[in-house]
């Protein structure tokens, strides 16, 4: 038999949390979550030759967009099989982070602590790989080489965090922490990534864009919140995370409180940093938590091991048993969607589940434009509704391929909300987008929140006195440039048999 710390262990480790990773993910084949197929849509119109902040309004940094774009940035199976070697790599990192601060046991409970945290959480939090889980990767990677004193690639890894999520700055404070006075060569690290690729956008005409679209935008986004109470959402948040991650924190508090004088102090600035970043905008969305998981996964690992070494003493075993119930509850709470979801699959019925309905909605639009659609067309889409431009895998006709510049009101609360951010902004985004004909449009956003209806905005009115109705769904309207459908009906037919006027 092996021991634990022998390379046998670990690969087989690995390849069970792989393949139970995969199932899991493989649930959500037929589903795109809020966030990745914003960054999916824009992996294809990058692979259509559109360069994000200059032809695209993209208001994250471009490395999600460019990763997905990578690899053909296709929904269904290759998608969730992305996810589960992302996953993968992330637990290795967070593996070998806590086994070189302590050993082999801290590093496969850290892994194994990480991957169930990261199956079993709200959804719309841990199965879309977007820019809060992909920070997760290179954040692991930048703290571990400040902790071993390589500062160079501390900063490496900080500044491909960075065109992830500006959150990446965080990072780069905590490897700063760190690293001492190793402060240049951390900063040159940094400024590798992160200045070829701005100075690829200055020199492409694209960095006014990034500065307009990443930071005015986001900073007016965290300045403006759409909620009457945001500090007691933020309180009632956070309690509920910290309760669906319990175990984590009792892992880290027995390591605080059994190894005070060696409990790794800087872990807890590093959680405290993180945190920071939950906080930044107010949201407190569960995704903005993920920051938080590896410092607190960290701590918790060494607090299992503790645990591990002596559970014969009452105490150890009160504790012991009180993190196995706190595992339970993400377990009982999230678990049973992945058994309906995998029913689903194999009896070939729709998934019932609020979550998924505007998903589901996206799906038919899709379906109905395929149909319609010829080589060449192009499409925009009113209302935050990307997926349509992953089903269809048309081009964006011009810079803006939804509503949220053009309202001005961000894609979180434009169901709820009508109030603009940047008001003056959306007004000369709208001049802009009237200059363009795209093939089709969707509108996908009239029909949720009426405050918000196309036919609110007078040069928006005017605009579609050029497109007829083509298609309706419950929550959507599909419309399709008279000109296209002038050449494609037949001389003898009646026009009205093609669809009618707005």
């Amino acid at each position: 038999m092996r021991k634990p710390g022998q390379p046998g262990v670990s690969l087989s480790f690995f390849a069970i949390l792989f393949a139970i990773t995969l199932a899991l993910r493989l649930c959500h084949a037929r589903i795109l979550w809020t966030d990745e197929d914003y960054h999916l849509a824009a992996g294809i119109q990058t692979l259509h030759g559109k360069l994000l902040y200059r032809d695209l309004w993209y208001d994250k940094p471009p490395l999600a967009a460019w990763v997905y774009a990578a690899f053909g940035a296709f929904p269904g199976w290759p998608l969730r099989l992305f996810d589960a070697f992302y996953i993968l790599a992330v637990c290795a990192a967070m593996y070998r982070f806590a086994r070189d601060v302590w050993s082999e046991r801290e590093g496969l409970a850290a892994a194994a602590l990480l991957g169930f945290f990261l199956s079993f959480d709200h959804a719309s939090a841990i199965i879309p790989v977007a820019p809060d889980l992909f920070l997760m990767l290179p954040q692991i990677l930048a703290v571990h080489c400040a902790w071993r004193k390589q500062a160079f690639q501390a900063g490496l890894w900080s500044g491909i965090a960075f065109l992830f999520h500006v959150k990446g700055l965080l990072v780069l404070a905590m490897c700063a922490l760190l690293a001492g006075p190793s402060i240049l060569p951390l900063l040159a690290g940094f400024l590798i990534p992160a200045g070829a690729v701005l100075g690829g956008l200055a020199a492409a005409g694209a960095l006014r864009g990034y500065g307009q679209q990443v930071w005015q935008w986001g900073l007016a986004y965290s300045r403006i919140s759409p909620l009457e109470n945001p500090w007691g959402n933020a309180a009632r948040r956070t309690a509920d995370w910290l309760g669906f991650h319990a175990a984590l924190v009792l892992g880290a508090v027995w390591l605080w409180w059994k190894e005070p004088a060696r409990g790794r102090r800087w872990i807890a600035v590093w959680c405290l940093l993180s945190f920071a970043g939950v906080t930044l905008g107010t949201q407190f969305a569960p995704r903005y938590f993920l920051q938080l998981l590896p410092p607190l996964t960290l701590a918790a690992s060494r607090g299992v091991s503790l645990l591990f070494e002596d559970v014969r003493g009452r105490r150890n075993r009160l504790a012991w048993a009180a993190m196995v119930v706190a595992a339970l509850i993400p377990f009982i709470r999230f678990g049973p969607r992945y058994v309906l979801l995998a029913r689903d699959l194999l009896t070939g019925r729709a998934h019932r589940w609020s979550d998924v309905v505007l998903n589901q909605d996206d799906q038919r639009v899709a379906a109905r434009i395929n149909q319609m659609k010829s080589t060449g067309d192009t499409l925009f889409v009113w209302g935050y509704r990307p997926g349509v431009f992953v089903y269809t895998r048309l081009t964006a006709a011009s810079i803006f391929w939804d509503s949220q510049p053009l309202t001005g009101v961000p894609a979180d609360r434009h169901l709820f909300d009508s109030r603009p951010i940047l008001p003056e902004l959306a007004a000369r985004n709208r001049a802009l987008l009237v200059t363009s004909h795209p093939t089709f449009v969707v509108d996908g956003l009239s029909a949720l929140n009426t405050a918000l209806s196309m036919r609110n905005y007078p040069e928006l009115r005017g605009w579609l006195r050029d497109y007829s109705i083509v298609a309706r769904t419950d929550l959507s309207v599909v419309y399709r440039l008279n000109e296209v459908i002038q050449a494609c009906t037949e001389p003898s037919g009646p026009a009205d048999d093609v669809g009618e006027r707005w």
